[in-house]
């Protein structure tokens, strides 16, 4: 249900439940958790890549399996949930067709979202009385500002991919069937770049939610020490002996 794939510094996780639009049923959720720990504890594996078979990126919870009786564990309220909190490392998720319900939680998750012009994203679980519990309702308003996080969390209105890009949900949008591609090549150009600077500036972006500014800075000068003692002179000096100029960023 869950496939892991790398090369090199990029690990892509692939949900595999097409015929269920990759809804997560309880064994593929306790799968994801499992494949996003085996990523974080790879040193070797430095930016994932998340997405879909079939054409969907996740339909959310399997309401086919909650409707039998089995309840489903909270993903990001579960201490062992996939979506607790922001790993490590980068995620990219690469999205094509519908990441609705528990699936946009899935792709809220994520640093970056890739879409093609078949993403549909959506709160649709609103129709049957099953609430977030992913997470969505805390980061989607970080994302696209609290008045369209309402908008989308009490109508349940699709949005489609222009919308999307509109309004931040949507990082960047590429050609149709290409997202997968796009987000492992933007991994790679990620994972080269010098490692320290980027996870310290990643951690404190998102450590500040739960700062006032003025601690928010501190921390980000406290989180950025380890990259000014052993990053940022090679980095300058590479600068100064002419590397970068002229407007190039390779990596």
């Amino acid at each position: 249900k869950i496939l892991v794939e790398t090369a090199g510094p990029v690990t892509t996780i692939v949900i595999n439940r097409p015929q269920a639009r990759n809804a997560l049923d309880n064994e593929a959720a306790h799968a994801l958790a499992a494949a996003f720990r085996s990523f974080e504890a790879n040193d070797d594996a430095k930016v994932a890549v998340l997405t879909g078979a079939g054409g969907a990126f996740c339909a959310g919870a399997d309401l086919k399996e909650l409707g039998s009786g089995t309840d489903y564990f909270p993903w990001a309220g579960s201490a062992g949930g996939p979506l607790r909190t922001p790993l490590g490392k980068p995620v990219i998720a690469a999205i094509e067709g519908h990441a609705c319900a528990g699936g946009l939680g899935v792709a809220l998750f994520c640093d970056i979202r890739v879409i093609d012009d078949t993403a549909v994203f959506g709160v649709f679980s609103r129709r049957w009385g099953v609430p977030m519990s992913d997470g969505t309702t805390v980061r989607l308003p970080r994302i696209v500002g609290q008045g369209r996080a309402l908008d989308m969390l009490l109508t349940g209105r699709a949005v489609g991919a222009d919308e999307a890009i509109a309004i931040g949900l949507a990082t960047r949008k590429v050609a149709r069937g290409t997202t997968r591609q796009e987000a492992q090549a933007l991994a790679r150009q990620i994972a080269g770049f010098p490692p320290i600077a980027m996870i310290s500036d990643r951690q404190s972006t998102y450590e500040s939610f739960d700062r006032d500014q003025a601690a928010a800075v501190q921390r980000e000068m406290e989180l950025s020490l380890a990259a000014r003692r052993q990053e940022s002179q090679k980095g300058a000096a590479r600068f100064a002996a002419g590397e970068g100029r002229g407007g190039k960023f390779a990596k």
